[in-house]
């Protein structure tokens, strides 16, 4: 296996997904153009457009992921089942979200008829799975051997964050105070917090701006999973240039660091989100959790690394078996 090319190295179902999720972005971008239809306040190609895109980058990242896996028989057997099941279960809730579109309907939340309700239903299955998958292939990044420390913690931390930011859309099926105050709702649960769906929103990304949205905290929870490995590919990118970027421990400080940093802004937005408020409506409580995790950060990459120990050229022993 660690004579393969990385390309070829790569978990082909997941690649394949990201391909076929390529495919229906481009669908979507036409449906954008020549549908005028309009649903919950968007046209009604939005969400078929902005899930496959997100798609395709969360496969790729796996896919790369899972090829950093250490070439032990077990670890990729399981690694690529897991793989394979995040790609059989992402193509089929994509599957859905493209048959109400079709069919000229809401696809989350949506229990206005028996067959809508079963959809609804399969789609959360279909992301359960899916997050159990993803689940499996962070816990062998957590035991992976990967001889950069950096990265060894870049793709582990950002796999976590990315579980975490998937997890915020169960929070999202919970019935509002005014679907459960009518009786039958013919749609239960809600993206937004304190204001309906389908009221002033953003460009492009539909969040809320008037209300809060789980929306938030869920794309940037998942999209840790590539920006994370990006921060590190730059800092690796950069450091023959800057001699301090060179030092293996000070990139790896970097790491820690702006994972720290971007998991608590992810809770944060969480945080405010839940309380009902705008992205871009931030109230003072928010704006001072903000700079204090700013501050925090820079206190972090401020400090001065400690000098070498005879134990650093030994690193690698710590990480943890495969």
């Amino acid at each position: 296996m660690s004579s393969l090319s990385p390309l070829a190295r790569l978990h082909r179902p997941l690649v394949w997904f990201a391909g076929s999720m390529v495919a229906v972005a481009l669908v979507s971008a036409v449906g954008l153009v020549v549908d005028d239809r309009i649903l919950v306040g968007v046209p009604i190609w939005t969400k078929p457009f902005k899930f496959s895109v997100s798609f395709v980058a969360y496969g790729l990242s796996l896919a790369w992921m899972l090829s950093l896996l250490a070439p032990l028989p077990r670890a990729h057997r399981v690694g690529w089942w897991a793989g394979t099941v995040v790609a059989v279960a992402g193509t089929a809730e994509m599957a859905l979200i493209v048959l109400q579109v079709v069919r000229g309907t809401q696809s989350h939340f949506n229990e206005a008829t028996p067959f809508d309700a079963a959809v609804f239903r399969l789609m959360g299955a279909t992301v359960a799975i899916l997050w159990f998958g993803a689940l499996a292939i962070a816990v062998l990044l957590l035991r992976a051997r990967i001889l950069d420390r950096a990265t060894a913690w870049a793709v582990r931390l950002s796999s976590l964050i990315a579980l975490a930011g998937a997890a915020v859309g169960f929070l999202m099926v919970s019935p509002t105070p005014e679907q459960l105050a009518v009786d039958d709702s013919p749609i239960v649960g809600a993206h937004s917090v304190g204001v309906s769906d389908g009221g002033p929103s953003m460009p492009l990304t539909g969040w809320s701006t008037t209300g809060g949205d789980l929306r938030v905290p869920h794309f940037f929870g998942m999209h840790a999973l590539q920006l994370l490995p990006l921060l590190l590919l730059v800092l690796t990118a950069l450091a023959p240039r800057f001699a301090r970027l060179a030092d293996e421990r000070f990139r790896l400080r970097v790491t820690l660091t702006a994972a720290g940093m971007y998991a608590a802004t992810f809770a944060l937005l969480t945080w405010q989100a839940l309380r009902g408020q705008a992205l871009f409506a931030p109230d003072g409580v928010t704006l001072a959790a903000a700079g204090a995790i700013a501050l925090l950060g820079a206190a972090a990459l401020s400090l001065r690394a400690p000098a070498p120990s005879p134990s650093d050229s030994d690193s690698d022993s710590e990480e943890l078996p495969a």
